[in-house]
């Protein structure tokens, strides 16, 4: 799943982990770090604290190891199997871990315990990545007037017909999300996306364009003009777009394999 739609999916829930877990719990408490270790215990102290348990799989979040974060929050969902939070931050793990398909059952239990517009959202976009023609119902659900996710849902809709080829469907839910919000970066780019698919590399790059006009830090449309420039054989203009994707974002993986299949090192 692309960087951006990760994004988004964590963006609207508004995550605010900080808690954590048993000492007994998913992991022997010998020979572990010092702060793991002042959790647990005050987790053997306090063990009916919620908080404290979830500081507990924010820190292993906050060191990357996503698989013992994991484990933390199942061994709370066996006490407590019924538990909104724990499911909302069961699913955000499994969702940042890029794990679509044990993400969307999570988003799953956690609505089945609360119906949360948030979780909705997050819900209806892993749909539309995978296929699934619930992504529709669940965008239709988000327009209803009382929830006020028109665009949002919109959104989904778009996206959901660029996974199962309908290009040009899709790009219609993405300029109706556009008329909506001039700024709504993500439309911009998949929108863009639309139109490298289907080959029109121009028709992208005045998409990317306008984008980059609303908002000039925007790293994926350099990216993505870098794409549409390769296409097109215009090489240095693609490695400039690149290097500029590159410079908003050091970390930007798919720019540093695209520069390097160029022959640029950086």
């Amino acid at each position: 799943m692309n960087k951006s739609i990760v994004f988004l999916i964590i963006a609207a829930v508004s995550i605010f982990f900080s808690c954590s877990n048993n000492s007994e719990s998913a992991k022997s408490t010998s020979a572990i770090p010092a702060a793991e270790k002042q959790l647990r215990d005050l987790i053997a102290e306090h063990p009916d604290s919620l908080l404290l348990k979830e500081n507990l799989i924010q820190y292993f979040r906050d060191n990357n190891n996503y698989g013992q974060a994991i484990a933390e929050a199942d061994y709370d969902l066996k006490k407590d199997s019924n538990n909104e939070r724990l499911w909302f931050i069961k699913a955000t793990l499994l969702t940042e871990k890029d794990d679509t398909l044990q993400a969307i059952k999570a988003w799953e239990k956690t609505i089945n315990i609360n119906p949360n517009p948030e979780y909705l959202l997050s819900l209806g976009t892993l749909y539309a990545f995978t296929k699934n023609p619930s992504a529709l119902s669940v965008a239709d659900s988000l327009m209803l007037p009382r929830i006020k996710a028109k665009n949002q849902a919109l959104f989904i809709k778009g996206l959901y017909y660029n996974s199962i080829g309908d290009k040009m469907k899709a790009i219609s839910y993405f300029d109706t999300c556009i008329s909506l919000d001039y700024t709504y970066a993500l439309a911009y780019r998949e929108k863009a996306i639309c139109f490298y698919d289907l080959g029109k590399y121009l028709d992208a790059l005045k998409v990317l364009e306008i984008v980059l006009a609303v908002k000039k830090d925007y790293d994926e449309a350099y990216y993505w003009m870098g794409r549409c420039f390769e296409k097109l054989g215009l090489k240095k203009e693609a490695i400039q777009n690149y290097q500029l994707a590159l410079q908003l974002s050091p970390d930007y993986i798919e720019a540093k394999d695209a520069l390097g299949k160029m022959g640029v090192i950086q």
